[in-house]
This record gives C-alpha cells, structure tokens and sequence, in this order.
C-alpha cells in the first residue's frame, strides 16, 4: 500500500479513502464508468464496487447510473467540490519533496495556447532540452478556458496563456510582451509605411479566429473595435488566416512572436505593426496559489525569456 492510500478523509470509521475520492473524482470527469476504470487503471467491477462501498459509508447515492448515463446527484456534487480540494491538498503535499530536488528534474505538464504553442516552442524547446536533457515536458494545446479549468483542478501543473485575460483565484507570472501585426497581401494600396493604424483598418476586411480564441478579442481590443467590424471565422489557426490573406479573401492581426514562421519567408504578404498603444498582448505563466514547485516556473521563465531577447 503506498502513502496515498494511507491517508483517509473523515474523522470516525468507517471512513472514505482518498483511492475512492480519486475513483470517484474519475467519473465525474468521464461521466462513464469503463473509461473512469480506464484512466484509473483499473477493472470496472472494482471501480463500481469500490464507489458502491463508498456511498454506503457516506449515507447517500453521489451517482445516478443506468445502462445509457451516469448523472451526479445534487448532495454528490457537494460530496465531489470538496474531494477535489482534499485530492488537491495532498497532491501538493506529495509534491513537497519535489521542491528539494534540483530544479527541472520533475516531469512537468504545461498547457499552451495555439496562438503561442507552435511558434513558442521552436524557439525555447532546444535550449531547454540541452540544459536540462533528461527533464520530461509535456504539452497540452487547448484554448484559455479549459486550460484554465486543468489548472485549477490540477490536472497540468501550469499553463502559458496570453493576457489580458480573466485569470481569477490563480496566478500570473508574465515574462513576455509583444505587439500585433497586421498582414495583407502585397498587392494592398496602403502606403509603404512599415505601421498601420486602427483607423486605417476600419476600412479593411479584417479575418479574425473563430470565438472562444483570446487573441480576438486582445485584437479587437488593442484597435479599440467592436466585434461587428471585424469577420469572425471558423478558423481556429493562425496558419489559415494567413492562407485565406494568400489567397486574396482578406487581412488579419497575428503577434510578433509568429512573424517569423508565417511571414518572413513569404514574398506576398506584407506586415506592418499594429500603431496602438502597446503591448498589446502579455504572455504569462498561470499556476495555483499553492503549487509547490514555483522554483520550476522561475527556471522557465530565465531560460524562455533569454531565448525570447535573442529572436526579438
């Protein structure tokens, strides 16, 4: 039995194990009793009869189950909201042996956004691998609320998120700022001039990415415009608006940290910066209060930011 097992959560017997608040924190999160067992790498007999056992002790049913849903009761949500923060206590308790050991030497579990993942990473990814060669990190893409969602549950332990952005109850460490740019196509009869302004560009097609992606709104923002004025896609990359300007459909506002990947090697596109009061996006770290392995976030934050300065 290891440690985990041994605490309990309760003050009299019989008490509930912290192994059926994981089980049970497993099926909220997959609503399906097979694949709560598969990611707890169990059988489904065991979860389901560790969880029967569990709701026998408590007095009350946390699960509505048939043969089509599993639905979480009223009271059992109450039941879960708190075993999530127990889970998340001893979770950083467990963790506090982590914070002797030499830094970068834990696995960790990053999300990024797509708006900063893959032009981010080409240029921070081999300098870490060389510093810290055998330290494991893993990567989650996903937009800024579910990546928000992972954090708090602890789920990752930290995310790269570009603010502004709605960030409550956690914390940020920026360490970087940059400026949008506008990109048309190279056949656009604006004037040679390597800025534009957010009044030249109210009489443009402007290709947004699709809602629910932060930088849309931090573009509608930094050009202080109402999202009427702007067209909203199903795009969900960079790389297709970028495509859609190619092709002639219209101009878009990508940041600073994408240029190079998107533009500098194309020979019909032009990129003028965004002439707005700036910077016009912040990019930070975001982690729990009590995250127990800051001095991880602060050794990427020094290696990113030198790798940042020497492509700025």
């Amino acid at each position: 039995m290891n440690l985990i097992d041994h605490f309990y959560f309760g003050l009299c017997k019989p008490m509930i194990s912290l192994k059926q608040i994981r089980y049970a924190l497993a099926v909220e999160k997959q609503l399906h009793f097979r694949r709560a067992a598969e990611e707890c790498s169990i059988s489904q007999s065991a979860l389901s009869t560790a969880l029967a056992e569990m709701e026998k002790q408590l007095g009350f049913a946390v699960f509505e189950r048939d043969n089509k849903k599993v639905l979480v009761t009223p009271i059992g949500q109450q039941f879960l909201d708190k075993a999530r923060d127990v889970q998340l206590q001893i979770d950083d308790l467990l963790k506090l042996s982590q914070t002797r050991a030499a830094v970068l030497s834990y696995p960790m579990s990053v999300g990024i956004i797509p708006t900063i993942c893959p032009y981010l990473l080409p240029k921070v990814l081999p300098a870490l691998a060389q510093s810290h060669p055998n330290f494991e990190f893993n990567v989650v893409e996903e937009q800024s609320a579910p990546l928000l969602d992972m954090v708090r549950s602890g789920e990752i332990d930290t995310a790269i998120l570009a603010l502004p952005y709605p960030t409550e109850g956690l914390l940020t460490f920026e360490f970087w700022q940059e400026d949008l740019y506008w990109i048309s196509h190279g056949d656009d009869d604006l004037s040679d001039t390597d800025v534009i302004t957010a009044k030249e560009l109210e009489n443009k097609k402007l290709m947004l990415l699709k809602d629910g992606h932060c930088l849309k709104d931090q573009a509608l923002r930094a050009c202080k415009m109402g999202s009427e004025k702007a067209q909203s896609l199903s795009a969900t990359s960079l790389s297709t608006l970028i495509q859609l300007v190619i092709g002639k459909m219209g101009s878009t506002l990508i940041p600073a940290m994408a240029l190079e990947q998107l533009v500098a090697s194309s020979q019909t596109l032009n990129a003028k910066r965004l002439a707005e009061p700036g910077p016009h996006r912040r990019i930070a770290f975001v982690v729990r209060p009590n995250y127990a392995n800051l001095n991880n976030i602060e050794a990427l934050i020094d290696l990113f930011t030198i790798k940042l300065q020497e492509v700025a």
